[in-house]
């Protein structure tokens, strides 16, 4: 048993690769600073069949875990002294050492990605073999609240991935910025944005649509039509050839394909039955024109799906796969991802705080929507302040305000009795990242077809 065993009281696996590559991980873990980076996390100095190769693995990472970088030569001769004076390394040790030092400065430092891949292959592995086992015990202990928890942490396991660099003073830079706005001002350049269904709302977006890698989200009270209002925005943005994932936690898939059948044939909910033909053949007729985007519904009860979740069912669908035909299905790449919605969404984590438990969610569905340049749209619920007040503003966010810190966007959903008798309702753009907020969009509404917004009377 490795030294990190008896000190974690862990069973650690030895590498499954032969010396050569062990010393090529060893080589690299010593000495390149981005592949140090990526795999601290992951690696272990209890992976190694040669003790020396082993202990200077631990020594780097422990000077990456207080410097943020890799040891020179001189710097990690300089760590063996210190060890071996500490009495971290014992006399016998110390040959093996130096053979070690002379054999991770000699090895061949190429292919760093394959190398990176084989390692974190193995490190999933073992954190699996482990959560299985662990597993097991809580499960005969009855615990079973933590097997999910120990599963979705092992399944997480991977590289750590660094944010973009970007040289803003660069002339490259600077010429590049210069031609995307001159092509966007001309027409040339088509908008990234999701559209939204509607031409005028879209132009009021700073993307002109629901911006890639950001969370937006609608804000109302009870029965304020964020459901509809999800429904609307995923239909449109199939429509218009974009591929749309919605995920329900609240009403159950059927009604909400219900819902889209209407919103999208222009059929009265309460006569989906009587006019059922009609409403297939426009359903077929849109889904022969070889238009529209893929739409793709899944329901889970409340308190269920955590964002991990989301990010392996995407992950699913960006694989190919079989058909029970035996045929194999295409990857589906979303650029639209909705979540209806993530107040009742279940952290990755639980902890006691329910605050602490909203905050992550909201942080991980933004994470998300980064990860995969997508588009994350979501709601979530005002307080009984906003729910009573005319316009619900950022402040009447129920429960947490760290929802309206994390959105990209913000939008609540407004009525009065008379708006609603005339078919018509208020969005209030209450907060905005990367565009001016605070101004009305009155559109006009068509409820019992199921239709959000049919046109932008004004705004205001």
């Amino acid at each position: 048993m490795s030294e990190e065993a008896k000190e974690t009281g862990a069973t650690v696996e030895q590498f499954e690769f032969d010396g050569e590559f062990q010393t090529k991980v060893a080589a690299l873990a010593i000495r390149d600073n981005e592949f140090l980076r990526r795999t601290s996390n992951v690696l272990r100095p209890g992976y190694f069949e040669n003790v020396g190769e082993a202990k200077l693995v631990e020594l780097s990472l422990r000077h990456f875990d207080k410097y943020n970088c890799a040891p020179d030569r001189a710097s990690l001769i300089a760590l063996v002294k210190d060890a071996v004076t500490a009495k971290m390394v014992s006399s016998e040790v110390i040959p093996t050492l130096k053979e070690a030092i002379k054999s991770v400065y000699a090895s061949d430092m190429s292919n760093r990605d394959f190398v990176e891949e084989k390692v974190v292959a193995f490190a999933k592995k073992q954190a699996m073999i482990h959560a299985i086992i662990k597993s097991a015990e809580m499960i005969g202990r009855g615990n079973y609240s933590k097997v999910e928890a120990l599963i979705s942490e092992a399944n997480a396991v991977g590289a750590a991935e660094g944010g973009t660099s970007y040289d803003f003073f660069s002339k490259d830079r600077i010429t590049e910025r210069t031609i995307v706005r001159v092509e966007k001002e001309l027409g040339a350049r088509p908008p990234q944005g999701i559209t939204t269904g509607d031409p005028r709302l879209d132009n009021l977006l700073y993307h002109r649509g629901w911006g890639r890698k950001e969370l937006s989200a609608l804000m109302g009270g009870a029965k304020a039509g964020k459901t509809t209002a999800l429904i609307n925005f995923s239909k449109a943005a199939s429509l218009a050839g974009f591929n749309v994932l919605y995920c329900t936690l609240e009403v159950g898939a059927s009604i909400i394909a219900d819902r889209m059948d209407a919103s999208i044939s222009g059929t009265i909910m309460k006569e989906l039955g009587s006019k059922a033909h009609a409403v297939k053949d426009a359903l077929n007729k849109l889904e022969a024109s070889g238009k529209t985007g893929k739409l793709i519904l899944h329901e889970y009860a409340s308190g269920t799906f955590s964002p991990n979740q989301l990010r392996q069912l995407v992950q699913r669908y960006k694989s190919p796969a079989r058909n029970q035909d035996g045929s194999v299905r295409n990857p589906i790449i979303f650029d639209l991802i909705v979540v209806d919605y993530a107040d009742i969404m279940a952290p990755n984590h639980r902890t006691n705080d329910p605050m602490e438990n909203s905050k992550s969610v909201y942080i991980d569905l933004r994470a998300i929507a980064f990860e995969e340049n997508a588009a994350v749209l979501t709601a979530t619920q005002t307080n009984r302040e906003g729910f009573k007040s005319a316009v619900a503003k950022a402040e009447h966010v129920a429960d947490d305000f760290n929802k309206v810190r994390t959105v990209d966007l913000m939008i609540s959903i407004n009525k009065t009795e008379e708006e609603a008798a005339r078919g018509e309702a208020r969005l209030y753009f209450a907060a905005s990242r990367n565009q001016e907020s605070g101004f009305t969009v009155v559109v006009k509404q068509n409820l019992s077809m199921m239709r959000f917004i049919e046109g932008v009377i004004r705004v205001e």
